[in-house]
């Protein structure tokens, strides 16, 4: 295959220049960057630094040159930078700690949620509803009313149904998302719209939720939520825009730099959304200098050749901002909208086991293409069945396709067989995991499938460590909040709010290994360690600084905030 080999052989160039540029080992004077002058922009002092760089884990202060880590170390070693011009700040102790990267993201969906219904932490059903009848006033007959981040599990268990929406919404149509992006609830008009009734069929990998006389009731599971989402009138270029400047703004309050965006590509969405979102929001933002965070994209599988005509044309680093990452599917779908794909049967629902979303086949031959063409994979897994079927996969994957540095990712790998995380250490596959989801799932687990299965296969963060995983934190924002800080927090307590005892004991992580997640091992996890996710000489200045004045005032409790965030070396936050 000379195109796939031409292709895999450019791809490692670009690498190699990477490296040769950004990971120049020598006196600061011959960095590229470097002034001619020998000064700084900018020298950091008197810092508590934590690195995520074993070869000097802590410093206490930095030099910037141009958005580039000139030098980490004592001050000393950085003071021969400061010139006339270089803006010294002491930080007084403060802790710094590198730029965090959100390893799975919807990024504008996120930007999107921000300003629609409201209905994340929601824990009764009257809220709920005076939620989206609050939304119904500001809104002219016909126009849609969008929102998301329900939880059922919040109100004791019970789904909403169009039943709930129709008395408040008889004008409007109606569509909230469930937390997870798995589920839907629609109201009558809006599936009047979508010409959903009792005669209606289940498409493949997804359910349309009836009552016991056969009639819709508003609940839509994976891919039957494109019967709405199909109909409801795109979002415009400029909500879109709109929504990248916010979504970019959310995340640098919480300290985040980068961030792996996997699309507006959820079950039963256009695959054509991606790509769109890529020409008309961050190609604009790019050409008007409005980009904040730096972004890896990835696309929908299906539409790997173009993925891979995009890198063979442009390269995988479109700019300092926008990296191309590579592909994304489903196999399965959510614990909570009991379509997670397991061996056993859902305890609340003896005749569910979940859905499978796509065929193995035609998802081990795109595969095969998308590896052949030197592109990394991003597979959503989180039933037990589900994950083993991926391991498989990929077990065939490497026979097939040889070893090579692929760095496999399996998104969410929540509930995993007894033998399941050893095997992630097998081909240095990515554990892409939501420490936050823990807090959605810990209470509702057990009533789903059962407490023995459920404490014995969730959320195995030690385990998948101890298995050789590497292991990458993320939000799956807007199904959890981007929040690394408290990502941290939840992996190494396992504690809900109001709990004595951690969920899991032996599954908690320790403070360094929970950073890392948070950022070399998110960088490694995207191909973006020769840059990002650690405070070294040569790496793009990204880093937060806290409000804690010591590393045992961090460590015995961490903050819930961050005082600012810098991108390149200057204060991008507040």
């Amino acid at each position: 295959m000379p195109a796939q080999s031409a292709l895999l052989a450019a791809g490692a160039a670009a690498l190699a220049v990477v490296a040769a540029v950004f990971l120049f080992a020598g006196p600061a004077s011959r960095l590229p960057w470097a002034p001619q002058d020998g000064f700084a922009d900018m020298i950091l002092a008197n810092a508590t630094i934590y690195t995520a760089d074993p070869a000097r884990p802590f410093a206490a202060a930095m030099a910037v040159r141009g958005g580039r880590l000139l030098r980490v170390g004592t001050y000393d070693s950085v003071k021969e930078f400061k010139g006339r011009h270089t803006h010294e700040l002491n930080l007084s102790g403060n802790v710094v700690l590198p730029g965090f990267i959100d390893s799975h993201v919807h990024l504008i969906d996120g930007g999107l949620q921000l300003a629609r219904v409201p209905l994340r932490g929601v824990r009764s059903k009257d809220v709920f509803i005076s939620r989206v009848k609050e939304a119904v006033r500001d809104k002219h007959p016909g126009q849609w009313i969008r929102g998301g981040g329900w939880n059922n599990d919040f109100w004791g268990g019970d789904f909403p149904t169009a039943a709930w929406l129709d008395e408040i919404s008889p004008d409007n149509p109606v569509w909230l998302s469930r937390m997870d992006g798995h589920m839907g609830v629609a109201n009558s008009l809006a599936m009047k719209i979508a010409g959903i009734d009792k005669n209606t069929n289940d498409p493949v990998g997804g359910t349309v939720v009836r009552t016991t006389e056969r009639e819709p009731n508003g609940l839509l599971v994976d891919a039957a939520m494109k019967l709405v989402l199909d109909v409801i009138p795109d979002v415009s270029i400029d909500e879109r825009r709109d929504a990248l400047l916010r979504a970019s703004r959310h995340a640098l309050m919480r300290g985040v730099t980068t961030v792996v965006d996997v699309g507006s590509y959820f079950p039963g969405m256009s695959e054509k959304q991606p790509w769109k979102d890529f020409s008309d929001i961050y190609e604009w933002a790019q050409s008007m200098g409005k980009m904040m965070i730096r972004v890896c994209l990835f696309f929908p599988l299906p539409t790997w050749s173009r993925v891979s005509d995009l890198i063979h044309e442009k390269g995988r680093l479109l700019s300092e901002w926008i990296h191309v990452g590579g592909v994304k599917a489903f196999l399965d779908g959510s614990l909570g909208s009991t379509s997670a794909l397991f061996y056993e049967p859902y305890k609340d629902d003896p005749l569910s086991f979940g859905l499978q979303l796509i065929d193995m086949d035609v998802l081990l031959n795109a595969t095969l293409e998308s590896d052949k063409s030197g592109l990394q994979v991003a597979i959503h897994a989180i039933g037990d069945k589900a994950n083993d079927l991926l391991l498989d996969m990929l077990d065939e994957v490497v026979n097939l396709n040889g070893m090579r540095d692929r760095r496999f990712r399996i998104e969410h790998a929540q509930h995993l067989a007894p033998s399941a995380a050893k095997r992630f250490g097998e081909h240095n596959t990515i554990a892409s995991v939501q420490p936050d989801h823990l807090l959605d799932d810990a209470e509702s687990a057990g009533n789903k499938i059962g407490v023995e299965r459920a404490e014995r296969s969730s959320y195995l963060f030690q385990s998948l460590l101890a298995g050789g995983a590497h292991l990458a934190f993320g939000s799956d924002w807007p199904v959890s909040d981007i929040n690394p800080l408290q990502a941290i927090k939840t992996a190494m307590s396992r504690k809900l709010p109001g709990w004595e005892a951690p969920w899991i004991p032996t599954e908690r992580l320790p403070l360094e290994d929970s950073l890392k997640a948070h950022t070399i091992s998110a960088a490694h996890a995207c191909f973006l360690d020769p840059v990002l996710g650690s405070l070294s000489e040569g790496k793009y200045a990204d880093f937060v600084v806290l409000p804690s004045t010591s590393w045992e005032e961090f460590s015995g409790d961490i903050p819930g905030h961050v005082l600012a965030t810098y991108v390149n070396g200057k204060q991008a936050y507040p």
